[in-house]
């Protein structure tokens, strides 16, 4: 563990308000959301400026000392949790939480990493505008961590991910400079873009700041619809038919599988189908419009979906007929994962794939997963538009001791998850990130040249190795040769 009068120079910089050492206001931030990983600190560091933090990056590098940074703590892979051996500090960026602009005319909102994503939701409306990303824990997450992990969501078919949406970064470097790029500049050929390396770099490289990021005009009317299909095959084609009728309206489509809803349906209280037939999968369709002078979104919905039933692409299909119906028919997606844990223990995967390999993915990896280890059951749901999946194999009914099942089955369960995704040409983490959780699993799939360009990037930022250590980049011994060139071949 670090000593109290490290801790003490911390403090004379930052004042008491700047810094956290009691154990128990430091537990609840030193294990991941989901319980998976543990580690310890010393103490929590809380700047509340750039200039404090660039100061406190200043003096961690003259100590040699780690900093883990964290905004929410909302990681699903173990990204924000410090090392178990106490070696490293907890920089958290919660006291950053001004929204210092936002211009409804530039579609611009200048936020500290520190902001709460569902607090510029509401921002963002009462100016008549929208933050068009959203998330199960937008109480929680923060725009600092949401870059660093280049966050999707349900709007990303439409809007993209956190790539796509900030338009200039503030940062914090290794070795204590600030990185000013917050101007939204549309054209800008100053060489390379660091702004696009540190989304997505989980802290590795910079500590974000502040970002400027792209709001888009609130919703003026919507439909959500709720579509039977036989397949996910038949899903894409219900996808192609929209998107050439409705064009960019289309906000989200997700698909589920029958036994997903069924799932929904028996644990959570006051749902139900949406629709008459029960098929073995079903679609979410939204349908949104700035415009409320143009036509009605439900009846331009209904149109699509009466020519999808014509064509057979589509068995049955409902379209709410008010708000609350809507957020019903929501409802049921948000309430997926949940129903799932409530099914017993479970390996939940975070993929992607190319759209037109994703419907033979979900069912032919299902049913090799349930072969392979028999016993099991696997389905998945999610964002079909942009290729992304939640791909859940579920351990035997009955089974008590669900950590003892992961150890047995874990290890050989993952390999053959990711294996299939990527022979399918995909990613092990669309929306998620790496951490510490499948940063082994990087290394065993990803090529020998991807593995060394992450290296010398990380080596030239951050030469030391103290931001975030231990998350993203494999170890050497998590990096076999050519582990990709013997999976194709």
């Amino acid at each position: 563990m670090i000593e109290p009068d490290i801790i003490a120079r911390f403090t004379a910089l930052l004042g008491e308000k700047g810094v956290i050492a009691d154990p128990d206001a430091i537990a609840p931030w030193t294990h991941d959301w989901r319980g998976r990983f543990h580690g310890m600190a010393a103490a929590i560091l809380s700047p509340a400026t750039t200039q404090e933090v660039a100061a406190t990056v200043r003096l961690a590098a003259e100590l040699a000392i780690p900093l883990v940074p964290q905004g929410g703590n909302t990681s699903m892979v173990g990204g924000a949790t410090p090392p178990a051996d106490g070696s490293a500090l907890i920089l958290s960026m919660r006291r950053m939480n001004a929204i210092r602009s936002l211009s409804p005319d530039d579609h611009l909102a200048v936020c500290e990493a520190g902001v709460i994503l569902s607090n510029l939701h509401d921002a963002a409306e009462a100016v008549g505008r929208r933050f068009p990303l959203s998330l199960g824990a937008k109480g929680s997450a923060t725009i600092g961590g949401l870059i660093s992990t280049n966050a999707g969501g349900t709007q990303v078919l439409r809007h993209g991910t956190m790539r796509a949406l900030v338009d200039g970064i503030e940062a914090v470097l290794p070795d204590g400079s600030i990185f000013d790029g917050l101007a939204a500049l549309k054209k800008d050929n100053r060489g390379y873009d660091i702004k696009q390396l540190l989304i997505g770099a989980e802290g590795t490289l910079g500590i974000v700041t502040a970002a400027s990021l792209r709001l888009v005009p609130a919703i003026g009317a919507r439909a959500v619809g709720w579509v039977g299909v036989r397949s996910p095959a038949d899903a894409l084609r219900l996808l192609r038919l929209v998107e050439d009728r409705l064009g960019d309206s289309v906000e989200g489509f997700e698909v589920i599988a029958d036994d997903g809803l069924g799932h929904v349906l028996s644990h959570i209280p006051a749902t139900r189908c949406p629709i008459e037939t029960r098929t073995p999968w079903h679609v979410l369709i939204e349908v949104d419009h700035a415009d409320t002078s143009a036509p009605a979104p439900e009846e331009r919905l209904e149109q699509a979906l009466a020519l999808a039933l014509e064509q057979d692409v589509a068995v049955d299909a409902a379209i709410a007929v008010n708000e609350a119906q809507a957020e019903a028919f929501w409802r049921i997606r948000e309430s997926l994962s949940e129903s799932e844990r409530a099914q017993g223990p479970a390996l939940q995967y975070d993929i992607s794939v190319p759209v037109a390999r994703m419907p033979a993915f979900m069912v032919d990896s299902a049913a090799a997963a349930e072969r392979v280890f028999p016993g099991t059951s696997a389905s998945s749901f999610g964002h079909l538009g942009d290729g992304n999946v939640h791909f859940h194999v579920r351990a035997p009914k009955g089974t008590a001791d669900g950590p003892a099942w992961i150890a047995a089955q874990g290890q050989a369960i993952n390999a053959f998850v990711h294996d299939a995704v990527v022979a399918a040409g995909g990613s092990i983490s669309a929306e998620h990130g790496i951490g510490q959780m499948k940063r082994a699993e990087l290394g065993r799939l990803s090529s020998p040249a991807r593995i060394a360009a992450m290296r010398a990037i990380k080596a030239a930022f951050d030469p030391k190795g103290l931001f975030n250590p231990g998350k993203l980049i494999p170890l050497p011994t998590e990096c076999p040769p050519h582990a990709i060139d013997k999976l194709i071949a």
